[in-house]
């Protein structure tokens, strides 16, 4: 697949939510078989052809604990740290709505970031908040069950800063390596 990019400050992003891997089941936890695995939203690959994959926080990062790994990103791309989000939050004056794709709510997608509210897939297994939320893991961990993640909302311009349990299933994207 080839993904669209844009230039947010100094850094490349990719555009759109990583979509690798064989769907399973959103019931199913991601294990390290060799295969990349991804949810799609309510089990249906339609969703994943929309909006991209939803992925393990241990499943993105390819069973490694190293802030800035290339994870489940192509060769020559990582999945972003805190860092890279905050520094992203600060390119666009902290405007969630800069980074909301046109149609999502009061986005107006200035930055190009182009998000859209996918919703994720909770810890438990089921689907929720699509049309309402999007987050995106990043590669720094807190312990063996908790990671950061942003979020964005529907019913706000505030871009979150969140702690997740690993086992939920958000988006990823990709930021080039410097």
């Amino acid at each position: 697949k080839i993904y669209n990019t844009v230039q947010i400050g100094n850094r490349c992003w990719m555009k759109e939510n990583l979509d690798v891997g064989t769907m399973i089941n959103g019931n199913t936890n991601q294990v390290d078989n060799g295969l990349i695995e991804k949810y799609c939203y309510k089990d249906s690959t339609s969703n994943c052809d929309m909006y991209g994959g939803l992925y393990q926080w241990t499943e993105a990062m390819q069973y490694t604990t190293q802030e800035i790994s290339q994870g489940i990103c192509p060769p020559g791309w990582h999945i972003p740290s805190y860092f890279d989000f905050q520094t992203l939050a600060a390119d666009v004056a902290q405007d969630g709505n800069a980074l909301k794709a046109v149609g999502q709510a009061s986005g107006n997608d200035t930055s190009g970031f182009s998000t859209l509210f996918v919703g994720y897939r909770h810890e438990n297994g089921s689907f929720v908040y699509r049309g309402i939320e999007g987050a995106f893991w990043s590669s720094t961990e807190i312990n063996t069950t908790f990671s950061y993640y942003i979020s964005l909302a529907s019913y706000t311009s505030r871009i979150y800063f969140n702690t997740g349990n690993k086992a939920q299933g958000f988006s990823i994207r990709c930021i080039k390596d410097e």
